[in-house]
């Protein structure tokens, strides 16, 4: 069961995960996206995108990177080998490419317990940190530019279920 007690916790920025052309073919090939702007360099200039860009589900890479924190951390009490995902959700608010420096902060939203089941929803926001930071301001109100919002559910069965 899940530490209710986290409902409404956020984690400060990670640091950054820098994406890299590599990152994305390997992601895009791993998940049929075959869209030449994955592969190509210039074919993704020619599309209009700065360097390779990322599939829309690659946020899903920053994003488990981001929860771990919460996961980890043994005062929230959850048993990893007790989780199923159950939903995920994707905003973009612009494309990921390579060379993006991209840094997250990841909410927990809600947690809902019911029987030996805890549902728990985490928002991570991801940003795009400003050419040459190697870090998150930490003054800032946001760590840079925003770049997506993954939204998740896991379903945390309890020792009884």
């Amino acid at each position: 069961m899940a530490n209710a007690d986290f409902e409404g916790r956020a984690y400060p920025a990670n640091a950054p995960y820098s994406v890299g052309r590599e990152k994305i073919r390997e992601f895009a090939s791993a998940v049929g996206a075959m869209h030449p702007a994955h592969h190509d360099l210039v074919a993704a200039r020619g599309s209009g995108y700065p360097d390779l860009v990322a599939p829309p589900t690659f946020a899903v890479i920053v994003a488990q990177r981001a929860e771990s924190q919460y996961i980890s951390d043994p005062e929230a009490q959850i048993d990893f080998s007790r989780v199923v995902h159950a939903d995920e959700r994707f905003t973009h608010h612009r494309p990921i490419v390579a060379g993006d420096e991209l840094t997250t902060v990841l909410h927990v939203d809600r947690i809902v317990s019911r029987g030996p089941i805890s549902m728990v929803t985490t928002r991570c926001e991801i940003f795009a940190l400003p050419a040459g930071a190697e870090a998150p301001d930490p003054e800032a109100d946001a760590p840079g530019e925003p770049v997506a919002t993954v939204t998740s559910t896991l379903a945390i069965r309890g020792e009884d279920a």
